[in-house]
């Protein structure tokens, strides 16, 4: 008879067990798709699985303190990291927690990639492996949390194996008992580690190397670990490698950049409950933390459409549309309200910024569904701002904001 995750619990009073509910799965899985093969979609689930389930229960652990569980380095930064790498890391204040996955068993040891350990600025202060198993039926799917060892453990008491490029610790000398992490918080746990080195530009020639699809893992390749360290460490070159092995980016002729839009997509989808939580997703803030210089009076304005009920949030994001259109940037603007039939109102506007007064002529801004356009409105010679009209959904509804002007397109995803 196979054992639920509440048999284990009983048996297993060690260990922290969580629970992975199906629609988070299911969630997670689409959200993984946005890798280059089907070796880099599994371990972006698995890691995914385990920093959704792990982020609220480090949270929760933290209620009584001043300090935050966050991503690190960032939400948007997930995609190219869990491109090439195993593990995701969790920032609380200055400390540095790394997750690393396993689907074994029998967990026997620790194995931790040695990018999460020999990269200065990736470098945590403690490393827990989390056993996942997706295999159960009706929300018996499962996280088990064994213990957890320090990066001084796995520098002075690991075993690096060349072959994977991994640090390992057997799963005896972990910590078990979490509330000594949650104690020693702040404290520093990490070894001195060399900072990265600086790339010339025959090393940075590898990029193309690195972005070969064909090659499912670029960080086994024969070349210095110091080298693919400064890679994959500098955000500009690593997303650089992602967005090529996506097919995303490519290089083309003088005569074919000019006639290539500008498309900015981003995977990330806004989770807008969270903002009732005061949690906004990188690249957005809320709207009293924008300066009056960047957006003028419109901060006033638009806090005062989103606080007519006690229940309002608005946040904004600031966009550059590029130097092709005289580097311009514009704000968009979301406020929600929570409405009594449990569905939540949402307004959408776009302003200029800075010292412009009107918007460019022929914005356009839709509102989209599933592919489908709901909503449309284009900006005249002399408008200040354009809206699309107010609209309601209720939790777990996924809808994106598209905008076009010239060449430059750029599609916000966001849910309920």
């Amino acid at each position: 008879m196979m054992l639920s995750l509440s048999d284990f619990v009983s048996i297993d009073t060690n260990h922290i067990w969580l629970q992975v509910e199906t629609a988070e799965q299911e969630k997670i899985w689409q959200l993984s798709q946005h890798h280059s093969n089907a070796i880099a979609i599994y371990n972006a689930y698995l890691n995914r699985i385990c920093l959704s389930t792990l982020l609220p229960w480090f949270s929760e652990s933290l209620q009584e303190s001043t300090l935050r569980a966050e991503v690190f380095p960032s939400e948007e930064n997930l995609f190219s990291i869990l491109e090439l790498v195993n593990g995701t890391a969790i920032k609380v204040g200055e400390t540095k927690i790394v997750l690393v996955p396993t689907e074994t068993i029998d967990i026997e040891e620790l194995c931790v990639p040695q990018e999460w350990v020999d990269i200065n600025s990736w470098a945590a202060d403690y490393y827990i492996p989390v056993q996942v198993n997706l295999d159960g039926d009706n929300d018996d799917s499962w996280i088990r949390v064994c213990g957890f060892a320090t990066h001084r453990q796995l520098k002075n008491q690991g075993k690096y194996n060349s072959s994977d490029r991994t640090y390992s610790l057997p799963i005896e000398q972990l910590t078990e008992n979490f509330t000594l992490l949650f104690a020693t918080l702040g404290l520093r746990w990490r070894e001195e580690v060399p900072s990265e080195v600086t790339l010339s530009a025959a090393d940075q020639n590898l990029l193309q190397t690195l972005s070969d699809t064909f090659i499912y893992s670029p960080r086994l390749l024969d070349i210095p670990f110091a080298q693919w360290a400064a890679l994959i460490s500098n955000e500009q070159w690593r997303q650089q490698i992602y967005n090529q092995r996506l097919g995303k980016e490519k290089t083309v002729s003088t005569a074919e950049k000019d006639l290539s839009p500008s498309i900015e997509t981003s995977f990330i989808q806004v989770n807008l409950n969270q903002w009732f939580e005061k949690l906004f997703t990188a690249g957005w803030q809320p709207i009293d933390e924008v300066l009056n210089s960047q957006l003028g009076n419109l901060v006033y304005e638009f806090r005062s459409l989103s606080a007519t009920r006690k229940t309002g949030v608005s946040g904004v994001k600031l966009i550059d549309l590029g130097i092709e259109l005289g580097g311009q940037s514009l704000a968009l603007m979301l406020a929600l309200s929570q409405e009594e039939d449990e569905k939540i109102a949402v307004i959408v506007q776009v302003h200029p910024t800075g010292n412009q007064k009107y918007l460019p002529p022929n914005l356009k801004i839709m509102l989209l569904e599933s592919g489908d356009v709901l909503q449309q409105i284009q900006s005249r010679s002399r408008d200040c701002y354009i809206q699309l009209n107010r609209f309601k959904g209720l939790s777990g509804t996924s809808f994106s904001i598209q905008l076009i002007l010239d060449n430059f397109r750029m599609i916000e995803n966001f849910s309920i």
